[in-house]
C-alpha cells in the first residue's frame, strides 16, 4: 500500500527531525572508534573518510520512495482556480 502525500510529509520531518541526528551520531562513532583501533594514521583517515562518504550517501537510500516528491504541491489537494 502507497503512503498519501500528507504520510510521506510526515514520515519525511520525524526521519529528518528525530532520525538523522541518531544516524550523524552512530556514524560519528564508529568512524572515532576505527581511530582508535588503528590507531592516528594517514590509512585511517583516509578509511575515516570512506565510512563517512559511504554512511553518508546510505542512509537515503531506504527512505527514497519516502522523500520522492515531497518537495512538489500536494498532487491530491484540489487545484486552486
Amino acid at each position: 500500500m502507497a503512503l498519501s502525500y500528507k504520510a510521506r510529509r510526515r514520515w519525511s520531518i520525524l526521519i529528518l527531525v528525530v532520525g538523522l541526528p541518531i544516524y550523524i551520531i552512530l556514524a560519528t562513532v564508529l568512524a572515532t572508534t576505527l581511530v582508535g583501533f588503528f590507531g592516528d594514521s594517514a590509512l585511517t583517515f583516509i578509511l575515516q573518510l570512506v565510512v563517512y562518504i559511504g554512511l553518508g550517501v546510505a542512509w537515503i537510500l531506504p527512505f527514497k520512495s519516502i522523500f520522492l516528491g515531497i518537495g512538489q504541491a500536494d498532487p491530491d489537494a484540489d487545484p486552486k482556480d
